[in-house]
């Protein structure tokens, strides 16, 4: 499958069952959402999908369930982060055989690589597939920075054709957009500088809280790009206090809990993470009431051919 990096797309949280099993059932029903809301793709096994708690085989359930169920109506892309070259091109294979579309690849996890090492790795992986690639670029939580000077050795590789941009430096777009164009396409990673960065010409959205508000995610971004700021504007500014949970160390636990409000997923985490509890639970609890309280109308949105209006 062709796509383009743009658009809004969910870093999928992983569902999981009372015995801690996978819950495709509600996997799909959560796909459902976003595909009727008009996401322009999906992500798995980041983050949010406790990439470092899933086996092989559960990545490779994932994916083959994703790509059959959205049946190459939209790009199914798979995170890839690992601790040796080795295994990070093993899994690249694997990405290609169980039918993904592209990758989102991380610096080498664990070890802080240096500039050297963290291109000449990304650039092993890039040459090993022919999938598009789509660096995930977060100092913040991994201790590694990408570089400008560093991606300009790595779009020597056709198939390295985007960046999550999580540096949480509203800047760097226009750093990247100013030096490289639109040869490096840029999606923001970072919720709570979600609207900001499509103002400053970021071509998408790896979000997160769009695994429990789908419609409101694509809206924002529909609306940025069609110049209704205005409108985009009034959905975002309710939004920041539901965005915020993403800027955490329990963001999973905070998203599933929103994901369970809205109905469109459970509150299971595998161990180590817990369920929150106490204070801090109520205090979450407390954020996703309000936004779901005062939840907008939205207004009429696009998507490809079709208008969208309503967020029920």
């Amino acid at each position: 499958m062709t796509f383009e990096w743009s658009g809004v797309m969910p870093a999928l949280t992983t569902k999981f069952t009372e015995k801690d099993g996978l819950d495709l059932d509600m996997f799909r029903i959560n796909l459902k959402s976003q595909m009727e809301a008009g996401v322009s793709g999906i992500v798995l096994g980041g983050t949010l999908g406790e990439a470092s708690t899933l086996e092989a085989s559960e990545k490779k359930v994932l994916v083959e369930t994703a790509v059959e169920y959205v049946n190459n109506k939209i790009p199914v892309i798979i995170n890839i982060a690992e601790q040796s070259t080795k295994g990070a091109i093993e899994a690249a294979e694997n990405a290609m055989e169980y039918g993904a579309s592209g990758l989102m690849l991380l610096p080498p996890m664990r070890y802080k690589a240096d500039s050297f090492e963290t291109v000449t790795y990304l650039k092993a992986i890039a040459q090993s597939t022919n999938l598009p690639i789509m660096i995930y670029n977060n100092p913040v939580d991994y201790g590694i920075d990408v570089t400008p000077d560093m991606f300009k050795e790595l779009l020597s590789c056709e198939n390295i054709q985007a960046v999550k941009e999580s540096t949480r430096d509203i800047s760097n777009i226009t750093r990247l957009r100013n030096r490289f164009g639109k040869r490096l396409k840029i999606l923001t990673g970072v919720d709570t500088l979600g609207m900001e960065s499509l103002l400053m010409g970021a071509d998408g959205w790896v979000a997160g809280l769009v695994c429990a508000f789908p419609r409101e995610t694509v809206a924002i971004y529909e609306l940025v790009k069609a110049g209704k700021i205005e409108n985009a504007l009034a959905i975002y500014r309710w939004f920041l206090p539901l965005l915020e949970l993403d800027i955490s160390p329990q963001l999973v636990q905070n998203i599933k809990l929103a994901e369970v409000a809205t109905g469109i997923g459970t509150e299971k985490v595998r161990a180590p993470r817990l369920p929150l509890r106490g204070d801090e639970r109520q205090r979450v609890l407390k954020i996703i009431e309000e936004g779901l309280k005062n939840r907008p109308e939205l207004p009429q949105y696009k998507v490809e051919n079709k208008t969208i209006h309503n967020p029920v």
